[in-house]
């Protein structure tokens, strides 16, 4: 009696295991958190991207990628903790488009997301005009069980300048 205690035990440790990892919010284009370094380099070669840049940043390395194809992904960083990937930055920057596309793009993507894991979290909501150069921030947090979501518009113009992006991360915790 007491062995078929432990082992159902056991077996619901696991699967309660096994639930929380499937709850996270795994990375894009088919990875796995913490995969080596390695195996996210040989992905990459094999998909023609490029790696840009390789920095140390504290107790972490970064690479800036080009060429993953998606639409208006501009670049995508590869952030590795021990050379095990704990985070992916997609940068996303649209030729051409007006403010109005990029809200609706924002809007897009936002509501997917809250769709998927749950209404996220208004993290940021800022417009600076203090200078000649008009900053907007806006920004929402997903969290799901190990990992965080973070979904970013940010905006500077000056005069006929206008640089705007929109950044989705995805974070290991």
């Amino acid at each position: 009696m007491r062995l078929l205690l432990m082992g159902t035990l056991l077996a619901c440790f696991f699967a309660a295991e096994q639930s929380f990892a499937a709850e996270d919010i795994p990375p894009p284009f088919g990875f796995r958190w913490n995969d080596p370094s390695g195996k996210v380099e040989q992905v990459l070669v094999a998909a023609k991207a490029r790696i840009v840049t390789r920095e140390q940043k504290q107790k972490r390395e970064v690479w800036t990628v080009e060429g993953l194809v998606q639409p208006g992904l501009k670049r995508t960083l590869f952030e590795f903790k021990e050379r095990f990937l704990v985070e992916v930055e997609l940068q996303y920057e649209y030729d051409k488009w007006t403010i109005e596309h990029y809200n609706n793009r924002m809007g897009e993507i936002r509501r997917y997301f809250d769709g998927k894991f749950g209404t996220g979290k208004l993290v940021s909501r800022t417009r600076d005009s203090d200078s000649d150069v008009l900053q907007t921030l806006v920004g929402y947090q997903w969290m799901v069980g190990g990992t965080m979501l973070e979904l970013f518009y940010f905006s500077a113009q000056r005069e006929a300048l206008v640089y705007r992006t929109i950044t989705v991360t995805y974070k290991a915790m």
